[in-house]
Order: structure tokens, then C-alpha cells, then sequence
């Protein structure tokens, strides 16, 4: 296998990381049902999207200098090698992989099961602060600032787990992990952090299992078909710098929950979509993945350090762009409405919790109650996706709506409010018929389909 040259390098790391994070785990999934086939590809795209970025993740982190030279010594360890036959060194080897896939797939679905914990923390200015903090050490440790290394009797100890045998290949795939901790664990505490913000067993099992696949697929393909690999060198850094770029994008995603005015730097439209994607392209055939700290003098480290500033500032703002809502239309009257009918009322949103439950009872209205917050993905998932619907416009219409902003549980108010109507975690939609009965409670997101099915006959 022939490396590709140096002068396409930049170019094609610069693809990766712009479809990996056009992949960002902001976008919506939804449950199966007969929506239509573009339908359900749409709304399925950020579960799909996961699955693709953790196995690309997965596959990235085992090309890291921590990982890759441990391959062919790691295939040697569980005898595929020495097998009799390739049945043998196949089954050896997927004995292996599923070690690694069972490991992460608990680690992921524990994160996702403990997610409210780690919600109700993300209320927390300073908890979202030292997360960004975190993060920010994992990327400089990535751009090589320092090296995490697990103690040598402890690396000792793990090395010696595992041996000959479909048992002993799994149980070596179990720890392998941990020996190279160095390089999964800055990778993989974004990840953990993330499937704990969304709180999805499903998410977390699909994207710990396929994180898994990516990080084994070498190993398999090693020990099951004794297929040679390239040569470890400098491209083993830039996979590296890749990773403590995507890292840094991570710190500032988080931050931006302790600084609310950094979200204004994009908003929901192609402009700053394009923007995004163009400086980190821009940022990444600077310097930011494929130079080294070492290749020169000072000229190559301001290239490097300015190319990462822009590819992480890029980064952040198509992220940002993408997770937030569209604009909500304005509209007061239906422009297809024949002269003299009565205009059709959409969906307006109240934010004062009192005054709608008021206006509800004195108007003889229904009442929609949506509980939000800036830390809580699937409730912007709701507005993003469902809410701005314009058959849940439409249909929603005669409702009386309010958001109730639920970020601070520290304020009596929100306390309050949340116990009046039972609220124990977000997202939470509660829907109250004109004679104030609570005639349905969403607890999780649903797209529009299942939303207006849910609501039909409310009154």
C-alpha cells in the first residue's frame, strides 16, 4: 500500500474533517415508522450520522501512535497468526473485535443511562467550564504538549491479560483498550460526554458498538486475512492533530453554555454553514493537521498554530449553525386565503408560564407547556424539527404555547413550575385540553408525524 503524496494530503484530511463534522451529533433521530423513504432519511440522518462518525472515530484512533504499532504485536498475542486454518484466525479475531465492542458499547449505554445526572450538572456554569477545560488538556495532549501514559506496573499487569483462545482473544480485546488509553482517552471522553448530554441508550450502544468496529477493523483484517499495513510515520501525527483539533472544537461547544453570547456568532442559515466549512478547509491546508511542531522554524509553527485557530473557530460556528432552529416565520395571515375568509392562526409561542395558564382558562383555549433549556439537545429538536413544521404550525394554531425556560433549577420559579406539573427531566411537552385536563405528555423527542397523530382531536 502506496501513501498517498504529501500534496494531497492536506486535501484529503481537509474532506475528512469537514464531513465528520458535518456528521455532529446535533442532528435529529427518530423512532421507525411508514414515513415516507426521504422522510425517514432525514429525520434518521443524526443516527446514521453517529454510527458513521464513531466508526470513522473509531478507525482514526487506531491509525494514532498509541494504537497502530501495537497491531500486528497485539494479532501475534491472540494466535491468529498461528492459526490452523482462516476460520480459525477469522473467528480469533472477531473474538477480539467483540472484547473491544462489548467494552465501549457499556461504557456509552452507562453514560446514556446516568445522562440525567449529567444533564441536571450541565445547569452548572462552571461544570460546562471545566469541561471545556478538560477538553482543552486532551487536545493540547493530542498536539503533543504533553503525554498521558497509564502506570508501567498497571500497563504490565493488562499486557499479560489474554493469550491463545477465542476466550483469551476476547478477553484481550476487553483491555486492549485501556493499554492504549494515551490516544482513545481523549477521544473517547468527548464521546462519553456527548452521549451523555443526549441521554439515547440506542444512541449509546449504536455509537459504542460502531466506535469499537472502526478501532478493531485493522486488527481484523490483520489477523483474519493477514493483510500487510503501511508503515508508521509522520501521517500517524496528523491523524493525531486531527483529533486535538476536533477536541477543541468540543471545549468551545461546552463553554458556549457558560458564555451565551458566543452562540451568536452563526445562526441557522447556508451562510454561515459555508463559512464554517470554508475555514476549516482554510485552517487545515494552512497547517493545521499535516504540519508538525518540529518540520521548521518559526514560520511553520505560526502556520500550524493559526491554522488550528481557524479550523476550530470554523469548526464551532457550523456546528453551532447547524444544532440551532430556523427563524421562526412571523406569519399572521395565510397568503393563499380567499378575500373575506378568516386568516388561519399558526403557532405563537408566550414565555411567561402564568399569563398563559390564564389565558388558556379565560379564552377557553388548549394549552401546550414546553419545557426547555440551553443544555438539553432533544428539546431543541423539538423546535428545530418539529415545532417549526408547518402542519404543527398550522394544527397548533389554536393553542395557547409557552416555552418555560428550565436551564436554572438553582431558581425557586423553576422549581416551582416543575413541580406543578410533575416535570422530572427534559424534554418534557405537556398538552392540556380547553377544559385544562392534561390530555398528553411528550418525555422524549418525536418528530411531526408522530406529533400531530398524538394531538389529533385535542380541543
Amino acid at each position: 500500500m502506496t501513501p498517498a503524496p504529501r500534496s494531497l494530503a492536506p486535501l484529503a484530511l481537509a474532506a475528512l474533517a469537514i464531513g465528520v463534522l458535518l456528521l455532529s451529533p446535533s442532528a435529529a433521530f427518530a423512532a421507525e415508522d411508514s414515513r415516507d423513504l426521504f422522510t425517514r432519511l432525514r429525520e434518521d440522518y443524526g443516527l446514521v450520522g453517529g454510527a458513521v462518525g464513531a466508526f470513522v472515530g473509531g478507525l482514526l484512533t487506531c491509525l494514532t501512535p498509541c494504537v497502530y504499532p501495537m497491531i500486528a504485536i497485539t494479532v501475534s498475542v491472540f494466535g491468529a497468526k498461528q492459526a490452523s486454518s482462516r476460520k480459525q484466525a477469522v473467528l480469533l479475531s472477531l473474538s477480539f473485535v467483540m472484547g473491544i465492542a462489548v467494552l465501549f458499547t457499556t461504557l456509552l449505554v452507562g453514560a446514556a443511562l446516568t445522562g440525567g445526572l449529567f444533564g441536571a450538572a450541565l445547569q452548572k456554569w462552571w461544570v460546562n467550564v471545566g469541561i471545556a477545560l478538560v477538553m482543552g488538556a486532551m487536545a493540547a495532549s493530542m498536539f503533543g504538549a504533553f503525554e498521558l501514559t497509564l502506570p508501567e506496573g498497571l500497563m504490565q499487569r493488562l499486557s499479560s491479560v489474554g493469550g491463545v483462545g477465542y476466550g483469551g482473544a476476547f478477553a484481550l480485546g476487553l483491555v486492549s483498550s485501556l493499554i492504549a488509553a494515551p490516544c482513545t482517552g481523549p477521544v473517547l471522553t468527548g464521546v462519553l460526554l456527548w452521549i451523555g448530554k443526549t441521554q439515547s441508550v440506542v444512541l449509546g450502544a449504536l455509537v459504542g458498538f460502531c466506535y469499537a468496529l472502526g478501532l478493531g477493523l485493522p486488527f481484523f483484517l490483520v489477523g483474519a486475512f493477514a493483510v500487510g499495513l503501511p508503515k508508521g510515520g509522520k501521517w500517524m501525527v496528523a491523524v493525531k492533530s486531527f483529533f486535538g483539533t476536533v477536541l477543541l472544537v468540543c471545549a468551545l461547544y461546552f463553554l458556549r453554555y457558560a458564555i451565551p453570547a458566543m452562540t451568536k456568532v452563526a445562526r441557522h442559515d447556508t451562510v454561515f454553514m459555508v463559512a464554517g466549512g470554508a475555514a476549516i478547509l482554510f485552517g487545515i491546508l494552512l497547517g493545521a493537521i499535516h504540519l508538525d511542531w518540529s518540520d521548521g522554524g518559526v514560520g511553520v509553527k505560526i502556520r500550524k498554530a493559526l491554522g488550528i485557530v481557524a479550523a476550530t473557530a470554523g469548526g464551532f460556528v457550523l456546528w453551532v449553525s447547524v444544532e440551532l432552529p430556523p427563524e421562526m416565520p412571523h406569519i399572521v395571515a395565510d397568503a393563499n386565503a380567499a378575500p373575506g375568509q378568516p386568516a388561519k392562526k399558526l403557532l405563537m409561542w408566550e414565555h411567561s408560564e402564568k399569563d398563559a395558564t390564564e389565558k388558556a382558562q379565560r379564552e377557553k383555549r388548549p394549552l401546550m407547556v414546553d419545557f426547555t433549556a440551553d443544555w438539553c439537545g432533544a428539546c431543541k429538536e423539538f423546535t428545530k424539527h418539529t415545532f417549526s413544521d408547518p402542519r404543527v404550525m398550522e394544527k397548533t394554531g389554536n393553542f395557547v404555547a409557552v416555552k418555560f425556560d428550565a436551564t436554572d433549577d438553582e431558581d425557586p420559579q423553576v422549581e416551582q413550575v416543575k413541580k406543578k406539573y410533575g416535570v422530572v427531566g427534559l424534554p418534557t411537552v405537556v398538552i392540556f385540553d380547553s377544559t385544562g385536563k392534561e390530555r398528553k405528555r411528550f418525555t422524549e423527542f418525536v418528530p411531526a408525524d408522530k406529533f400531530l397523530a398524538a394531538i389529533e382531536g385535542i380541543e
